[in-house]
């Protein structure tokens, strides 16, 4: 056993037991070849419940949007379109509140999140039959409000558009001026994947990424994996006011409409081949799926996230982290924490699978990373340093801060600080810019930036990548 893996392995189960975690999938590769894995916990909580292995099934959320994103690539290599055409020239009903800003809309501004849209609510509307059958549990313990009895079924792509036709909304800003995260936007990457191939998106991906890579059990719907493919058992969590108790919730959430954001399943091994793409500049073994030119575009950070992170297609990107450049995205839903990394420069890909959603996966993708280079688990990746806010502006601050999409974040003073209400918790704000904080959320430095409009007085808040409107200044406070 190496001597990092031990040390790794204790911070582990200590991150995992502190998340109720019932399993995770942990592996890392090396030029390719995996060089650890270890599966903490068991696939159930039954009596006759699996070990966890390289091939147990789980959902891998967001983590999706990579792969809708290297099949807009494939496209693009095969000359059916570019990324800078106008979104309207494959989706002509596409509609929005500003007639100019939809123009200038491109595939380029939807893969990178900066098309404009801020975050909607057309996701639970998408999701809402699957919930709707979902027995165990019909509420996702991410801090979302979310009203399923009100939410509109979208069951289509033809639904999703005209839903989006009547919503009232304002857009953020002209397209390529605003990041803000937007399932939306891969919703209609998915539809363009779709009529530009002339086949289902799904299909797409099975053919043009699944098949070629050998991710023989990786599939959208349980249904289509392998007869003997070993599928872990979903939990979930009460919300934090309820006491944040994990239980068992097996019914699978879909989105027909919106799969392209986030609902493909895998495998830590499906997964490690999967990243090889941009380790190798594109190629799974001896198979190319994209070329070099495409995977540098994709692994450009076209608008940033934070100080030290940059948003490509699909992937997020982090200049001189754990030795390197690091290429990672994760994903959450109900059941689901997911996270995949790979750091070209020192050959290292991994993934992190759990069937619990809030769990730790960024936290032990930096952990692993870590004591894999010799360096203590809980090193920081990015080095936050303090900055000096006068007193007076922390009032500025001071408010409600909401999306439609069911995000709900208040910030407060207390104490001759700020503090972030959100999830159920209270945490302390850290300045570290002009208009950026960080808060601990595990054992990773959050980022999160305000936004001021062309007065200079606060109007959205950046939180979860999301931009939200400030929506009320909350009560009087003085410091």
């Amino acid at each position: 056993m190496a001597m990092w893996v031990e040390s790794f392995e204790e911070y582990a189960q200590k991150l995992l037991s502190q998340a109720k975690i019932t399993g995770a999938a942990v592996g890392l590769a090396k030029q390719g070849q995996m060089d650890y894995f270890r599966g903490f916990g068991l696939a159930d909580d039954t009596e006759d419940a699996l070990e966890l292995t390289p091939d147990t099934v789980f959902g891998i959320g967001s983590v999706t949007k990579s792969f809708t994103c290297v099949a807009i690539m494939q496209l693009q290599e095969q000359g059916k379109l570019h990324v800078h055409d106008p979104v309207r020239k494959y989706i002509p009903e596409l509609s929005t509140p500003n007639e100019d800003y939809t123009r200038a809309m491109t595939i380029h501004h939807l893969m990178t999140h900066t098309a404009g849209f801020p975050p909607l609510d057309s996701l639970v509307g998408a999701m809402k039959s699957s919930m709707l059958e979902d027995t165990a549990n019909r509420t996702f313990s991410s801090g979302l409000q979310w009203d399923l009895d009100k939410a509109e079924a979208i069951e289509t792509y033809d639904e999703l558009l005209a839903y989006m036709a009547k919503l009232e909304y304002e857009l953020l800003g002209a397209p390529g001026e605003h990041f803000s995260y937007s399932n939306d936007s891969y919703a209609l990457l998915g539809i363009i994947v779709g009529r530009v191939s002339g086949i289902a998106y799904e299909q797409f991906v099975r053919e043009h990424i699944l098949e070629p890579a050998g991710m023989t059990n990786s599939a959208f719907l349980i249904e289509e994996l392998p007869a003997d493919a070993q599928v872990a058992t979903l939990f979930t969590r009460k919300s934090p006011e309820e006491g944040g108790a994990v239980f068992r919730s097996p019914a699978w959430w879909d989105a027909p409409a919106m799969r392209s954001g986030g609902f493909l399943k895998s495998t830590i091994r499906d997964l490690l081949r999967y990243t090889e793409l941009f380790r190798t500049g594109g190629l799974v073994g001896d198979k190319r799926l994209l070329s070099a030119d495409s995977v540098k575009d994709m692994t450009t950070p076209y608008a940033p996230l934070t100080p030290f992170q940059g948003y490509g297609y699909g992937l997020m990107i982090g200049k001189d982290c754990h030795g390197g450049t690091l290429i990672e995205h994760g994903g959450a839903i109900k059941g689901v924490s997911a996270q995949i990394f790979t750091i070209p420069e020192s050959d290292t890909t991994g993934a992190i699978l759990m069937n619990v959603d809030g769990g730790p996966a960024t936290d032990l993708m930096h952990g692993l990373l870590n004591e894999y280079r010799g360096q203590p688990a809980a090193t920081p990746p990015f080095p936050y340093a303090d900055y000096e806010l006068p007193v007076e502006r922390l009032a500025t601050y001071v408010g409600e801060y909401r999306s439609s999409e069911g995000a709900n974040v208040t910030v407060e003073i207390e104490e001759n600080g700020l503090v972030l209400k959100a999830m159920g918790g209270k945490l302390p704000l850290r300045a570290v810019g002009e208009d950026g904080f960080v808060f601990k959320r595990g054992e990773t430095d959050s980022y999160i930036r305000f936004f001021r409009d062309e007065a200079g007085e606060i109007s959205r808040m950046g939180f979860g990548f999301r931009q939200l409107p400030k929506v009320s200044v909350g009560k009087e406070q003085t410091v």
